[in-house]
């Protein structure tokens, strides 16, 4: 689960000899670093940063971040627009006639719709963070709530639109195990349809546009190494104005959207609930008029 107006940036960092483990335990308790990937080559991690402004990604880029012992040479990336996420793929374990249903389904589960966040969202937010399928009676036990009493007020949180959720599976143990994320350099005149071809692959679980000397950053997910030769060679037969930076296979995912992973991907059981979520901050946001 994730706000949907913040402001979201990718950071590449080295590690000094010896340091990456202790730099790593120090950024799975970061709340501002929702994701934790360990990359092949080109960099020794690859974090998803999730701040409520540029003036808090500043001060941890630039403040925060490089006081960590070990940190070497952050490049940070900041999304500029969202194409793809991880709540758009598929599994395809469901025919086209069940995911109509589901949706259906969820077109007409009756959310309130609101323009802002109830005043006392935060203890449910925490616990939706730890368990998005918790039904009204569990986050009513959890926070000493009536039951009835958090029904409106799920309603109203799902009614704003302020937070989108997805379900999430141990990658290692499905039939799509192998993360690689490019980076990539694409005319600004092909990126219409640049991003319409990428979207048709499956394998294609995020992608996004962003600043610096690459403009486009996206991961797929794919049953085997081998197939990465496959998906290149597609790259370069359909879209040859595509010029391919930097791609890096994902060795491990220690940390994904605030849970703390095993190494098959399998979750531990502990969430550091990302900061950005906070509804003071959420709130403000929806306020501006800010709506991705």
């Amino acid at each position: 689960m994730k706000p949907r107006n913040v402001l979201l940036c990718y950071i590449e960092l080295d590690c000094a000899p010896g340091t990456k483990p202790s730099v790593q335990a120090q950024l799975l308790r970061e709340p501002r670093v929702v994701t934790v990937e360990e990359s092949a080559r080109g960099r020794d991690l690859l974090l998803t940063v999730m701040c409520p402004d540029l003036d808090e990604v500043t001060k941890f880029a630039l403040d925060d971040l490089p006081a960590i012992p070990g940190v070497l040479r952050p490049r940070t990336h900041f999304v500029t627009k969202l194409h793809s996420e991880g709540n758009n793929w598929r599994l395809d374990a469901l025919s086209p006639e069940q995911r109509r249903r589901c949706e259906s389904l969820a077109r007409t589960s009756g959310a309130e719709q609101v323009t802002q966040l109830p005043g006392d969202a935060w203890p449910l937010i925490q616990e939706l963070a730890k368990d998005g399928r918790a039904t009204a009676a569990d986050l009513a036990r959890a926070t000493g709530r009536n039951t009835a009493t958090v029904r409106r007020q799920l309603s109203k949180i799902i009614g704003s639109g302020a937070l989108s959720f997805r379900c999430e599976l141990a990658q290692g143990r499905s039939r799509w195990p192998v993360t690689c994320t490019f980076l990539a350099r694409i005319p600004p005149a092909d990126l219409d349809r640049t991003i319409a071809a990428l979207k048709t692959l499956p394998e294609m679980r995020v992608c996004v546009s962003t600043t610096g000397s690459t403009n486009m950053l996206f991961s797929v997910w794919m049953s085997s190494i081998e197939d990465l030769h496959q998906v290149e060679r597609r790259f370069g037969t359909h879209l040859p104005w595509l010029e391919i930076i930097d791609s890096a296979v994902t060795l491990r995912n220690p940390k994904r959207m605030g849970w703390i992973l095993n190494s098959d991907g399998s979750s531990t059981g502990q969430v550091i609930v990302p900061a950005a979520l906070r509804p003071t901050r959420i709130e403000s946001a929806m306020d501006s008029g800010l709506k991705r």
